[in-house]
């Protein structure tokens, strides 16, 4: 009883824990843990350690059994011990590789190996930086949320006021229509708020694994450093995932030239004779002859070779093109910071003094509540605006580090 109330309590409490929001860091590693993708990728390595383990070993043996020499005609036919040469025949043929040949063959297990290695490395990028994205737009889909339900509640005094102001006389009758319209206007925005909370969540579940993801904490404090980023570019992933092609295709390349090597194998046969005759033993040994590479193996060995140029290449080109998008994400976090930075020394305190000047001129009678309205209305798309323009910035961050940092964390 204790040990089952024991594990009831473990249960409970590890519920309990992965139910909690998660911060930035406790989201990464969950989905370090958890992603399908990545196990799909650990288990690519564990079974490219496994076949390297056979790798460049002798193939088995053969077993061969027959009855030989068995007449079928003249005084002795029919009979197995009629005639000398009649025997029943037990061997064992062992083929061997020549050594070039096995140790290319190692080498491509390991040159395997390092390209699950590689992959694995790519994906868990990939998972982190989704993972770290959807974190970031949960962050500021809820804030955005909770901005304009601060704005709204701050309108509520001003619409219950439109029809005093009717009653005064100092509002036109569909004036007092404004501050229901303003409502409805709120109410289409809050709920397109709601969806997107709603999508962030699910794309946090869905590299989290956590079915009640949330968020809570800090954003991360990453800083972008462009010429260490630009400094390390080659030790990226995604260029090492070519240099692992290219001890696949050079192992290759090994394992073609080893066919203009000869290879040879040795058998040993028990012949079992009539006991009036006496058994005898045969031992015997094969050598291939690669005696027409031109047509045979030299077009296969130059196939190998373009195979390995076009790797080569292929790397070159995603080497610029990965330049090519450092640069340009750099651009736009240039970009995003300044309209930032903009928003919220200039556009933001404007917004802000509008609605502070047009309240005032209301309580002074000289505005009307369509002025108030307005210019509260703008203060919240400011808002909103202003946490847009910072969730450009710190999304920029995070897939800048995360994609193009050497030792991403």
């Amino acid at each position: 009883m204790r040990l089952v109330l024991t594990l009831a309590w473990a249960t409970l409490f590890t519920g309990a824990a992965q139910a909690a929001p998660l911060t930035f860091e406790a989201a990464l590693k969950l989905a370090d843990h958890t992603a399908p993708s990545l196990q799909a990728t650990g288990a690519d390595i564990t079974a490219a350690r496994s076949s390297a383990i056979a790798a460049g070993r002798l193939p088995d043996p053969r077993l061969a059994v027959g009855l030989g020499n068995f007449p079928i005609s003249g005084p002795p036919a029919g009979t197995f011990n009629g005639d000398s040469m009649t025997m029943a025949t037990v061997g064992v043929t062992q083929d061997v590789p020549n050594a070039a040949k096995r140790r290319a063959d190692r080498e491509r297990a390991a040159a395997d190996i390092g390209a699950a290695e590689n992959a694995q490395a790519v994906e868990s990028r990939n998972v982190r930086l989704n993972t770290a994205l959807a974190w970031i737009d949960l962050y500021y889909a809820k804030k955005r949320l909770a901005a304009l339900d601060e704005v709204d509640k701050a309108l509520a005094p001003l619409r219950s006021s439109a029809p005093s102001q009717l009653a005064s006389g100092s509002a036109r009758p569909s004036q007092t229509l404004e501050p229901e319209q303003l409502t409805a206007a709120l109410g289409d925005r809050r709920a397109d708020m709601v969806a997107a909370v709603g999508k962030a969540r699910a794309e946090l579940v869905r590299w989290t694994g956590e079915a009640t993801a949330d968020v809570t904490g800090d954003l991360p404090s990453y800083s972008i450093d462009p010429a260490r980023l630009r400094a390390n570019l080659d030790a990226h992933p995604s260029l090492q995932t070519y240099e692992a092609m290219g001890r696949q295709a050079d192992a290759d390349v090994a394992l073609a030239k080893a066919d203009k090597r000869p290879d040879w194998s040795w058998d040993l046969t028990y012949q079992r004779r009539d006991p009036m005759y006496g058994d005898m033993v045969s031992v015997g040994a094969a050598v291939s002859l690669p005696l027409f590479g031109r047509t045979r193996q030299d077009p296969v060995i130059a196939a190998r070779a373009s195979t390995a140029t076009r790797v080569r290449y292929e790397r070159e080109a995603a080497r610029r093109g990965l330049a090519a998008s450092l640069e340009a994400d750099l651009a736009d976090h240039a970009m995003h910071h300044d309209r930032l930075i903009r928003a919220r020394t200039t556009l933001e305190p404007l917004a802000a003094r509008r609605a502070d000047l047009e309240t005032a001129s209301y309580a002074a009678g000289t505005a009307g509540l369509s002025e108030v309205l307005g210019a509260f209305l703008a203060l919240a798309e400011t808002k909103i605006d202003l946490l847009d323009r910072e969730a450009d910035v710190q999304r920029d961050v995070v897939r800048i580090v995360l994609t193009y940092e050497s030792d991403a964390p």
